[in-house]
């Protein structure tokens, strides 16, 4: 039951993370282009934004402790890729990667970007660009994050024993 649970727990906290990166890269960065061109980008800079990144980090971190949980006593195994876990070893490595990405790159220069916390002009354009590179990275990792990982679950019997 409580395996059951926590992969309901990764699977829905992970659709919400991966969801709001898409989002984010897909939907959002285009939008503020164009809100900021007529003027009209407080509603997504105020509102919407800190919001969004708000249920982005906090799902980041659900995920990833959810996903540590079914890897249970598997942990290190997988995490130093043994054999047998590698692919879901994989998998982990480059969930972690995206949120050390979320919480050291993402988030504190969202904060600078939308006035959360002061900033220069020369800071914010710099927190623009390590901001953009460590989303549009993490959209590159989801890829071959959730093939090793569904690979991973099915192949590992950390999930389906």
């Amino acid at each position: 039951m409580e395996l059951a649970f926590a992969r309901w727990i990764h699977i829905m906290a992970g659709v919400m993370w991966i969801g709001l990166l898409y989002y984010f890269n897909f939907v959002q960065v285009a939008a503020l282009k164009a809100a900021a061109e007529d003027g009209t980008g407080a509603g997504i800079s105020k509102h919407v934004a800190p919001r969004a990144l708000f249920w982005f980090r906090w799902a980041a971190v659900v995920t990833w402790l959810a996903g540590a949980a079914l890897l249970g006593g598997s942990f290190t195994a997988a995490f130093t890729l043994q054999p047998g876990m590698a692919g879901i070893g994989i998998g982990a490595w480059l969930g972690t990667i995206m949120l050390f990405n979320v919480w050291v790159l993402i988030w504190p220069n969202q904060q600078k970007i939308l006035g959360m916390k002061p900033a220069s002009d020369e800071e914010k354009a710099t927190a623009r660009r390590v901001a953009f590179l460590a989303s549009r990275t993490n959209t590159m990792l989801s890829i071959p994050m959730l093939f090793f990982m569904s690979y991973g679950w099915q192949h590992s019997g950390v999930i389906f024993g």
